[in-house]
């Protein structure tokens, strides 16, 4: 089983994804975390390249490229090992997150990415992507501590992001939850295993 927890910066996903994980164990399933971009050696470095290097210019394009090359890493060195072991694997983002933001934030063809995607991962897909959707203002005034180069793309930047995870969302029903992400974390989270527990199979 393999999900993934999405969503604009700001909204929960890294707090969400580790109740997410907790609760799967709770239930006495084996239960692997990773994040994308990371999780590998070249994962990591390509992950400090794209949001720490404020000094390089990186073109959207080979931004796209740096961010599929580290997800494919990730594919073959940790998720499909984790899963032919029986394991559920809950990454923080995934393919969706490259065509959010690359495509609908930064203007690159959206079915090109999804193409390029599929090669990069070798059509490995999460059962299920949960979206916290967040309005962008009230997203980055939850951001604390020095933004990242992605983090200060601007808000108009943002406001796409946004758009674009809700239209996905609205195009792959079956694929992709959307969670009003404004409430307690106790409520989310709540959410999250309300739509999480059909893909489980009706687990109470």
């Amino acid at each position: 089983m393999f999900f993934s927890i999405d969503g604009g910066d700001g909204t929960g996903k890294s707090t969400q994804g580790q109740l997410l994980c907790q609760w799967l164990r709770e239930l006495g399933r084996d239960v692997l975390a990773c994040r994308d971009p990371g999780s590998t050696p070249l994962g990591e470095a390509v992950r400090e390249l794209l949001l720490q290097r404020h000094d390089l210019n990186i073109d959207r394009r080979s931004e796209m490229l740096l961010y599929m090359a580290a997800r494919a890493q990730m594919v073959e060195e940790v998720i499909r090992p984790a899963l032919r072991q029986g394991k559920t694997v809950v990454s923080d983002r995934y393919l969706l997150a490259n065509v959010v933001y690359q495509g609908y934030g930064g203007g690159l063809e959206v079915e090109t990415l999804w193409e390029v995607g599929r090669v990069a991962t070798g059509g490995l897909m999460p059962d299920l992507t949960v979206v916290l959707d967040l309005p962008a203002d009230a997203a980055a005034r939850r951001i604390t501590g020095q933004l990242d180069r992605m983090e200060q793309q601007g808000d108009a930047f943002h406001g796409r992001v946004r758009e674009g995870f809700l239209i996905e969302a609205a195009r792959r029903p079956g694929e992709i939850a959307v969670v009003e992400a404004a409430g307690s974390i106790e409520a989310v989270q709540a959410a999250i295993r309300q739509a999480v527990r059909p893909v489980l199979g009706g687990v109470a």
